[in-house]
């Protein structure tokens, strides 16, 4: 992640960068990394590698420093403490953490530096994911913030939404509530085929880029931990059990199978000698990989055809009239998405806006508020919502979060995939 952002600041931002890892080698061969990843070969030139023995001699030189190093307060807090030593007085500095304490970090800093220090977390690949949340602190120079903010927007390009200081901050609370609800899902599905099961009746026919499982298998399981074990340790709101982490999730944890990054978690690309690739998935019930399942389900094919048309509507009804298992589960996600989407923002964000731009810019799923004018082309959203979850209105102001609901700046239609 850390590298991709250099590529963010190289690239729109035309500036040099000093990107300084534990080992002056291994940051070398990332530089060609870099570059792809931003698509501009000349940008090369403003990469400069460097090593943490040179850490205080490359923020003294910058106006800027960007830290995005592992998941950890205490690894986070020597590097600020490092990083407050030695940055110049007008220097800005930010941290890339996911969802750690942007104010317990701040406190590392020299008090006269603290106002300028905050979080910004942008999202993975940045190229492709403009979102950046910005966390102000309660030290923060307001005057400072607003310039990092234009500079991030202006220059960088990038989707920038304020939030405030809260466990995995917005778009991780609620894209990561999803996901590891849909993991709890899997769990308790498995006889029916569990992790690629789940993917199935939550695919890009839903709106979304990526189905939930993917994501979390390409974002890291040992990341997906970090956020959803943050929020489930800090918050206590009516979801706070679906940020826990079922057995088998913990199980390839513990054997280090993380994700796409390692080369297996809860999906595994075989690659043979002749080019050819077999993609397999973990099975829950004999702890093996097999091969993924083409499921067919009828409310899928239906929805995919009338997509396909453009009839929206009639997609949207198709999904609601269905009462199979899977149409079931289907619109139970979509409609607790659009709620816990609306529940969040009050907490963290500014603006019922803000759900939808961290959940367009930061995941590439169909905003909440859009959401809920696709399922109004064929329905009473705010009736459906009280019929299907009635167990999740008797937990929150249903009629509080509803009256807000406006339309979406984004248009529904574009995250509704056929596969056709």
């Amino acid at each position: 992640m850390g590298s991709n952002v250099a590529g963010i600041f190289a690239s729109f931002g035309n500036a040099k960068v000093y990107c300084v890892g534990r080992d002056i080698e291994k940051v070398k061969k990332t530089l060609p990394r870099i570059v792809k990843s931003v698509r501009a070969d000349a940008i090369a030139e403003n990469l400069i590698p460097a090593d943490l023995s040179m850490l205080e001699s490359c923020v003294f030189d910058s106006d800027l420093i960007f830290e995005s190093s592992a998941e950890n307060m205490e690894v986070k807090a020597g590097i600020a403490r490092r990083v407050g030593q030695a940055m110049k007085k007008t220097a800005v500095s930010c941290t890339g953490t996911s969802g750690l304490s942007i104010t317990d970090l701040a406190g590392c800093y020299p008090k006269k530096l603290r106002e300028r220090f905050f979080g910004v977390h942008m999202f993975n690949p940045p190229y492709n994911m403009p979102l950046c949340e910005v966390t102000p602190t309660i030290y923060s120079d307001r005057t400072v913030l607003d310039e990092l903010k234009t500079y991030l927007k202006d220059v960088l390009f990038r989707t920038v939404v304020e939030v405030k200081d809260s466990p995995a901050f917005l778009g991780n609370r609620i894209g990561f509530q999803f996901i590891n609800e849909a993991l709890q899902y899997a769990d308790r599905y498995k006889d029916n085929g569990g992790i690629d099961y789940i993917d199935a009746i939550l695919g890009s026919f839903t709106g979304r880029a990526m189905a939930p499982l993917t994501t979390s298998d390409f974002v890291g399981l040992d990341v997906h931990k970090a956020i959803v074990d943050n929020i489930y340790q800090h918050t206590q709101d009516h979801v706070h059990e679906t940020f826990l982490l079922p057995m088998f999730f913990r199980k390839l944890l513990s054997e280090k199978k993380l994700g796409r990054k390692t080369g297996g978690g809860l999906y595994q690309l075989i690659r043979y000698e002749n080019g050819l690739k077999r993609q397999t998935v973990y099975d829950i019930n004999t702890e093996t990989y097999r091969d993924v399942i083409p499921y067919v389900f009828p409310f899928e094919d239906k929805m995919k055809k009338y997509l396909a048309e453009g009839d929206y509507a009639k997609a949207f009804g198709q999904l609601v009239k269905n009462r199979s298992q899977e149409a079931e589960i289907c619109v139970s996600f979509l409609l607790k998405y659009i709620v816990y989407a609306l529940y969040a923002t009050k907490e963290v964000g500014y603006s019922i806006e803000a759900a939808d731009d961290v959940m367009a810019a930061g995941f590439n799923w169909c905003p909440p508020l859009a959401m809920f004018q696709a399922f109004s082309t064929a329905t009473d959203v705010s009736a459906l919502i009280r019929e299907r979850l009635p167990d999740i209105c008797a937990k929150v102001d249903i009629d509080r979060l509803l009256m807000d609901i406006e339309p979406s700046k984004y248009d529904y239609r574009i995250y509704f995939k056929s596969g056709r």
